[in-house]
């Protein structure tokens, strides 16, 4: 039999509170959690699959003792940790070399306290990310980044959230790179390398449709299913071809909401989808996986960035972003 290619899943683990934050909300300052009930669904989901997966954790939910005992099942169940910040703030890029050594030590130290696992991989939130951002995780001996998000839909999905938030203009403005630019589209949704001052680092993009670069993750195939499950379903098989037609192995995005529902009363109603029942949501999701999964073999990231040959073969990019920070 012919192996089929691979793929690689990773779900970040915003909370309640994440959300709350980023949309204004003051409340978020209570740090509410669903990581109780979110966290048990998503891992009964992926066994029966029998699927390992990379969960991308936050330091501030992984230093309150409340949440250890979730955050204490997903390494015991075998899967991949990695780091999602500290803080949990998509203006993560605008923070000085100081800040950014702070807030991943306090990240790796809480994330390791919670599960055993001492991070090798960083995801940016709200894909926040730059070039003192890139130097600080290759300065920390992380294997790699997947932060870089290329997304023709990234101004509009900003504009979205905007319109549903409660920000001020203040706000607002220190969130205009939220979700990515426009630019960003323009960079590869195969792996890459970064060239920095002090070597190369990997990046591996969350994949968006090859030549199109629209969404693929599973939050904006959920939204399409909240109007049709044909035009989802569709959506998804044209994805899977382009994919394969292309060679690209996607690096698929998962996010806690996308196993959430109605019933939940999380409060986040501005979220796509949320207004839709668990059960549904559900049998979406598990149409999503059959279809991937018949085309391809899902695994986590560490492990497959482990198993890139001919690094040196990789596209090369100077870390350059628009927003960069220029020293004082």
């Amino acid at each position: 039999m012919v192996a089929k290619p691979r793929m690689t899943l990773s779900l970040d683990l915003d909370n309640q509170w994440t959300y709350m934050k980023t949309h204004g909300n003051p409340d978020w300052e209570s740090y509410p959690s669903y990581l109780d009930v979110a966290v048990p669904r998503i891992l009964e989901f992926l066994k029966q699959r029998d699927i390992k997966i990379t969960f991308f954790v936050v330091g501030q939910d992984a230093a309150r003792e409340s949440n250890h005992e979730a955050l204490g099942q997903l390494s015991a169940a075998g899967h991949e940790i990695a780091n999602h910040s500290f803080n949990h703030e998509p203006w993560l890029h605008l923070y000085s070399p100081e800040q950014l050594n702070e807030e991943f030590e306090k990240a790796e130290e809480a994330i390791e306290r919670a599960t055993g696992v001492r991070v090798k991989g960083f995801r940016g939130p709200g894909f926040s990310l730059s070039t003192a951002t890139l130097n600080i995780i290759k300065n920390r001996g992380y294997d790699y980044d997947c932060t870089a998000f290329p997304n023709v839909l990234n101004p509009l999905a900003r504009a979205y959230f905007f319109s549903k938030s409660q920000l001020s203009d203040e706000e607002k403005e220190q969130r205009k790179a939220l979700f990515g630019t426009f630019s960003d589209a323009l960079r590869p949704v195969k792996p890459y390398q970064w060239n920095l001052e002090q070597g190369d680092l990997i990046e591996l993009p969350v994949t968006t449709m090859p030549v199109f670069k629209t969404p693929i993750h599973f939050s904006y195939l959920v939204y399409l299913g909240s109007y049709s499950k044909a035009l989802a379903n569709l959506y998804t098989r044209i994805s899977i071809a382009m994919c394969r037609v292309s060679g690209t192995e996607p690096s698929l995005l998962l996010h806690p909401l996308d196993f959430m529902g109605l019933e939940d009363n999380t409060g986040l109603e501005f979220f796509p989808a949320m207004s839709m029942p668990v059960e549904t949501k559900l049998a979406l999701m598990d149409g999503f996986f059959g279809m991937l999964q018949k085309s391809f073999d899902p695994l986590p990231i560490g492990e497959y960035i482990s198993t890139i040959d001919n690094r040196d073969k990789l596209a090369q990019f100077k870390a350059t972003f628009a927003h960069d920070q220029v020293p004082a």
